[in-house]
């Protein structure tokens, strides 16, 4: 079952189911972006395994952006991420619903115990990026002095919505603000986030929720560890030859042998 879809910017093509395999975007009738056939040549791939979404650029392609940063060459996505492409927007995004109630089984344990600090809300984008938020307690996202995610642009709400932890959960919930958040890339007020998943705040303040695995499981394919470089730079591999401690031992051998050999010799 697919667990993840591209949402084209124009109406003729607004979603493509993202199955397993590789899938080519380039520019379609009339300049748009959309799927390209096999035999064309697109300006990214999106690669789709159990891991989850990698997108690559063609080569020669310039000016693709994941979430407002540029991609070279490769890029992994989450679900939510904005990716931008020959200046038209695609958005990736869940085939489930966003959901508003924490599921049954994971109730016990919202009221009760510590919260686990573990769980925290991680910005990937915006004035909060790299820094991440523990749940401990209920956090305050708005524009008003003492909110603790705070947000001070233009048309914020002061109170803009409350986050907190319901057992391994995350509970988002918009205390009236105009617009709403973003969860996954689906407009929304009030939601249940799990690990992985993306939430973002006035269209550029991105966070994800990070957990342990018992904690939540986000929706669409399973996450991948952190990206591995390409290319084995280590010592060993670099050379193509022996380790650095059995060549040490080589060399302590050979200059052994050569003493001797003097040392004989010279008798």
């Amino acid at each position: 079952m697919t667990a993840l879809k591209l949402r084209f910017p124009t109406p003729d093509e607004p979603e493509l189911p993202l199955d397993i395999g590789v899938h080519g975007i380039g520019r379609g009738r009339a300049g748009a972006l959309a799927p390209v056939a096999d035999g064309g040549e697109p300006s990214v791939r999106f690669c789709v395994d159990r891991r989850g979404v990698w997108l690559t650029v063609s080569e020669g392609v310039q000016g693709v952006h994941v979430n407002g940063r540029q991609v070279r060459r490769m890029a992994m996505l989450r679900t939510g991420d904005a990716i931008f492409v020959d200046g038209h927007e695609l958005r990736l995004v869940s085939t489930a619903p966003v959901s508003a109630i924490a599921p049954a089984h994971d109730s016990d344990d919202a009221g009760g115990g510590d919260a686990d600090p573990r769980i925290v809300l991680r910005g990937v984008g915006g004035r909060y990026h790299g820094r991440s938020f523990t749940l401990d307690r209920p956090r305050l996202v708005g524009r008003h002095a003492e909110a603790d995610i705070r947000i001070d642009e233009p048309g914020f709400s002061d109170r803009h919505a409350r986050l907190e932890r319901v057992g391994g959960f995350v509970r988002l919930t918009d205390l009236g603000s105009a617009d709403g958040s973003v969860v996954n890339g689906e407009p929304t007020r009030d939601a249940v986030l799990q690990a992985g998943d993306q939430v973002v705040f006035d269209a550029h303040h991105r966070f994800v929720v990070e957990a342990p695995a018992r904690a939540g499981h986000s929706a669409g394919y399973d996450r991948a560890p952190e990206p591995q470089a390409l290319v084995d730079d280590s010592p060993q591999r670099r050379g193509g030859g022996l380790p650095l401690p059995w060549l040490l031992l080589a060399a302590v051998v050979l200059a052994g042998l050569l003493s001797a050999l003097l040392l004989f010799g010279a008798a």
